[in-house]
């Protein structure tokens, strides 16, 4: 079990009640879709992929962004328990997705690049992004679980 210090919960609940799922989920799906091109394999349904411009416009990339926003909104109710949180997760995504664990830490990293250029370093201090990539460091070891 994660242990969270007072000053963590805040910066993680804090930063949380600021965002746009419908803003930083997209950009930063979109973002691990073109900087890493190979996760594109786990969404071949979702058609044209072949560019920045069909990436960013692709209605099924903006809906799944906001999808993995709200299963972090999950995690923030449930700082405590956030490995059974994503129980299910985890083995959607191992056995019947295939996708490859590596990616989780990736779009996390997409995430916290599209949260520190919404909210600056007025607001995305250092402390806040300490506390920010704990709590996604969390997310990914919770949705990596079922490969171990």
């Amino acid at each position: 079990m994660v242990e969270w210090t007072d000053a963590e919960r805040a910066a993680i609940t804090s930063l949380w009640s600021s965002v746009d799922v419908g803003e930083i989920g997209p950009q930063a799906l979109v973002r691990l879709l073109v900087v890493y091109p190979w996760t594109q394999r786990h969404f071949s349904g979702f058609g044209n992929l072949s560019t920045y411009a069909a990436i960013a416009g692709n209605p099924k990339v903006c809906e799944h962004g906001k999808t993995v926003m709200g299963g972090l909104e999950s995690a923030v109710k449930n700082l405590d328990n956030i490995k059974n949180t994503y129980a299910k997760l985890s083995v959607m995504h191992s056995e019947k997705l295939h996708v490859d664990p590596d990616n989780f830490r990736l779009l996390a990293e997409c995430i916290t690049v599209c949260c520190a250029m919404k909210f600056g370093p007025s607001v995305f201090t250092p402390e806040v992004q300490e506390a920010w990539q704990k709590f996604l460091a969390v997310v990914v070891s919770a949705l990596g679980r079922q490969y171990h």
